[in-house]
């Protein structure tokens, strides 16, 4: 009986061994570069998981080693659990550090144990960015993985959460939009202690270090800057725009979870409000 045991568990953990070699030629290591403490290990599923660590020295970070111009990119995460407050951990589009830099930003501000992880949105285009737009998570980010979606094209900017559209970001003519920087994919983890939780008030916690977030199940189907485009799937994002179900989504997540908007906030804009705020 015993030998039975072993021999079943032994071929059990071959078969997940080998589901795990199958699934993943490492998504991480052969698309992406890493900065700070990143192990990988693969679930249950055979899916590979990356783990960026935060700590009082260092954070972490892997950042695409292409760059893009347009695409629909989308990542699962888990976030930290307990108590994350001055965290951030991040998935997002940059063109670079430069005053002249485009930029997507999924953003994920840690929260004090109880309170929800405030999901910031925001572009950037030619250095002109402030045009965030802020939800408290409907959900628990730690419990489970969720997936979150990029998508940029020629039109409009997209934020998906679990499917659903949240946001998105017109282009107008005459204003400022993402559209002649290749961008670099970036996902990052670090102290935000400054900024992020109740405008920097309530800082990282130490004492509960290391903090880890995980990464699973990375797509990108986009045109490479200076090549193709693909990747994977149609490219039914090249022209996407939200259709009427869609825009049903963003209301409600407007409606029921937006904790900011810059287009209401009069104090920062004393010369007037952007000037898109006012177009439909």
């Amino acid at each position: 009986m015993a030998r039975r045991s072993l021999a079943l568990l032994l071929a059990s953990s071959l078969a997940l061994m080998a589901a795990a070699v199958a699934s993943a030629d490492s998504w991480l290591y052969d698309k992406f570069n890493t900065d700070g403490t990143v192990r990988t290990q693969y679930d249950a599923s055979g899916q590979e998981v990356a783990m960026l660590s935060l700590d009082r020295s260092s954070g972490a970070g892997f950042n695409s080693k292409e760059q893009y111009l347009y695409g629909e990119f989308s990542v699962q995460m888990k976030l930290i659990p307990g108590n994350s407050a001055g965290t951030v951990s991040c998935f997002y589009l940059s063109s670079g550090d430069g005053d002249g830099h485009d930029e997507i930003d999924m953003e994920f501000m840690g929260n004090a144990s109880g309170q929800p992880v405030v999901l910031n949105t925001n572009v950037w285009a030619s250095g002109d960015g402030k045009k965030e737009h802020q939800f408290d998570l409907w959900f628990d980010p730690s419990a489970d993985y969720h997936t979150y979606t990029i998508i940029w094209n020629p039109t409009n900017i997209l934020f998906k959460v679990d499917g659903d559209v949240i946001r998105c970001f017109k282009r107008y003519a005459d204003l400022p939009y993402p559209s002649a920087r290749p961008m670099a994919l970036h996902a990052t983890l670090w102290d935000g202690s400054y900024w992020a939780t109740e405008k920097g008030k309530v800082p990282v916690d130490w004492s509960a270090a290391p903090f880890v977030v995980s990464y699973r199940g990375y797509s990108a189907n986009a045109c490479v800057s200076g090549g193709a485009c693909g990747g994977g799937g149609d490219d039914g994002w090249m022209s996407k725009q939200p259709d009427d179900a869609e825009w049903g989504t963003v209301r409600w997540a407007e409606s029921n979870y937006m904790r900011y908007n810059y287009c209401d906030d009069g104090w920062r804009f004393p010369q007037g409000l952007p000037p898109e705020c006012s177009r439909s």
